[in-house]
């Protein structure tokens, strides 16, 4: 038996895999009230910069909704609780029956 741990080889992530200070990841809800209905861009800033995206959610993505504005924005913390900005039109009401 060798000692020791096998460790896999070392590598540098993209820029873009880096989450800004600004969007810390909180603790995931419990409860969700909306969800994608296709692939949305996302943009961790509420400057109201339409052109800025910083990833996408995937079709189906269950979110709370937190609060929108009259741009058409919604502010929304998916379920690993990263707290993100996504266009209202692209979220779709989830019912009540405990989902």
């Amino acid at each position: 038996m060798t000692e020791g741990f096998v460790r896999p080889e070392a590598k540098v992530l993209p820029g873009e895999s880096l989450i800004p200070a600004g969007s810390l990841i909180r603790p995931p809800p419990n409860r969700f009230t909306h969800e994608t209905m296709a692939r949305i861009p996302f943009s961790y800033s509420t400057t109201g910069d339409g052109d800025a995206t910083d990833g996408s959610l995937a079709a189906g993505t269950k979110v709370v909704l937190l609060r929108s504005d009259e741009h058409g924005r919604a502010s929304v913390v998916d379920g690993s609780g990263l707290y993100v900005v996504v266009a209202v039109s692209g979220l779709r009401r989830l019912d009540d029956s405990g989902t």
